[in-house]
């Protein structure tokens, strides 16, 4: 049907409704997702993806606004290719990891375009946002960010199977049993969104991806721009969302994570009928075919089970750092997910809470798996996981990656600061948490002090804390 429209045929992007957003939000983020801009005309010369030579590249000492990391030549890394998309604030294309051959999508954003302090905050709580989902199921996967003078970079999944948006035009609607295929992985998305404490607020066929072009390709949920880390408590007012989509509350400026369930629905019914809902009359789903019998590990899963298998120095040191060098920002989605899991709210879960919880993120591990999983992430042996417990084992594993991360906490064992941990400073910092004995420190030592003189140089320490960590899709760094 290329891009025409019958008249008893849904393309709303033709007709979007305009709605003016609250005078006292004054992000573009925001505003534009209720009046955009007309679509551009195609141009005969596609968009060449931004040059950077290693010439205008600042030195790597010179810290970025935005990430707060040094500036990267992205180029060093990734070969940018062909555009594959652009929005209001950037454009994104393909591009090749120079190491591996693996392709991504990149995400370039002008800084320039983050004119005022809130688009800065919500750029940096997207990318936040996607670390803390990253490895669900029906979620894009994120490779990492950097910036450099003009360009923040988000390198994420590629996905080349398109939008549903341009699925569902293609087709019209759907029979039920195809509609529930499609609808049973967006309840997932929110399911887990709202379990991990992530509102998305902007759920519609247009922020679902196929990864690739078969016909059951699975959908990926994309673009965390309006997405919030729910506040327990709060009410949200901020008119977010896209029309068709958009919950009545949200024009009420009064709402919660529900809203999230009612552009599903939206999308839902679009799917069965063709058309946008309010002025026709259609059942809704009803259940049709089996889940997959097979268990998905999901990320916080996956983390869970890392730390279990690590000795007990590096457990240690992920607790320093979850304790010493992490904000209340970068686990505001660990913080409900915990909250969700203390279903008696005492503070602590306890062994038949992980296992509930677990079993609520769709793993089937047996009792026996649990409690190893229950054992490992109680650091303290004190019977339960304990908030910082369950941060150490399950915060997102991108932190390792930075050295100045590792270096903070290589610092706190260091107690002399001569560059080196000893076995005293070891010991000591062991008998301070409760942990281990000389036979575990021999066994850290042994393990850890490659090239055995003893002691535990800044690099011996950082390839054990990178070392067996892999991303959240299970793949080995």
């Amino acid at each position: 049907m290329g891009n025409c429209c019958s008249s008893d045929f849904w393309c709303p992007r033709n007709y979007e409704i305009a709605i003016s957003s609250s005078s006292s939000d004054t992000s573009p983020r925001t505003r534009n997702r209720y009046n955009p801009p007309p679509m551009p005309l195609p141009s005969s010369k596609p968009a060449q993806p931004p040059q950077i030579s290693p010439s205008q590249t600042p030195p790597s000492t010179e810290i970025g606004p935005i990430l707060n990391k040094p500036y990267v030549d992205i180029t060093s890394i990734y070969q940018l290719d062909k555009e594959l998309g652009r929005g209001q604030f950037g454009i994104t294309y393909l591009c090749t990891e120079k190491s591996t051959g693996l392709k991504y999508a990149c995400k370039s954003i002008s800084r320039f375009k983050l004119k005022h302090t809130k688009d800065v905050e919500d750029v940096k709580r997207e990318i936040l946002i996607m670390q803390h989902l990253s490895g669900q199921p029906n979620i894009v996967e994120f490779k990492g960010a950097c910036e450099d003078r003009s360009n923040l970079y988000v390198v994420m999944e590629l996905c080349l199977g398109g939008e549903l948006f341009d699925r569902i035009v293609a087709k019209g609607s759907f029979s039920e049993k195809e509609a529930a295929v499609i609808f049973r992985q967006i309840v997932n998305v929110v399911y887990v969104c709202h379990f991990m404490g992530v509102m998305h607020r902007d759920l519609k066929p247009e922020n679902f991806l196929l990864a690739s072009k078969e016909p059951n390709s699975p959908l990926k949920i994309t673009d965390f721009g309006l997405s919030v880390f729910i506040e327990e408590g709060k009410v949200y007012k901020e008119l977010v969302g896209s029309a068709y989509y958009v919950a009545p509350e949200v024009l009420q400026r009064h709402y919660g994570k529900e809203v999230d369930v009612w552009s599903a629905g939206v999308i839902l019914y679009i799917l069965l009928s063709g058309v946008p809902p309010f002025y026709a009359e259609h059942e809704w789903l009803k259940e049709g075919g089996e889940a997959s019998d097979q268990p998905i590990d999901s990320a916080v899963l996956i983390r869970m089970k890392q730390f279990r298998a690590m000795n007990k120095f590096k457990k240690l040191a992920l607790k320093v750092m979850a304790e010493k060098n992490i904000s209340d920002e970068e686990i505001k989605g660990l913080k409900e997910l915990f909250n969700n899991i203390d279903t008696d709210k005492s503070g602590t879960i306890t062994l038949e809470e992980l296992k509930n919880g677990l079993a609520r993120l769709g793993s089937r591990l047996s009792e026996a798996e649990i409690e190893q999983l229950m054992e490992a992430a109680d650091v303290d042996k004190s019977g339960t996981i304990d908030y910082m417990e369950f941060v150490t084992a399950t915060m997102h594993r991108h932190r390792l990656e930075r050295d100045e991360n590792l270096l903070e906490v290589f610092k706190y064992f260091d107690k002399d600061g001569n560059g080196y941990i000893t076995r005293d400073e070891l010991r000591q910092a062991m008998a301070d948490y409760g942990m281990g004995d000389e036979a575990t420190i021999d066994e850290i030592l042994d393990d850890v002090d490659t090239d055995k003189d003893g002691t535990i140089n800044f690099a011996e320490f950082v390839n054990m804390m990178r070392k067996g960590t892999t991303d959240s899709d299970g793949k080995p760094k």
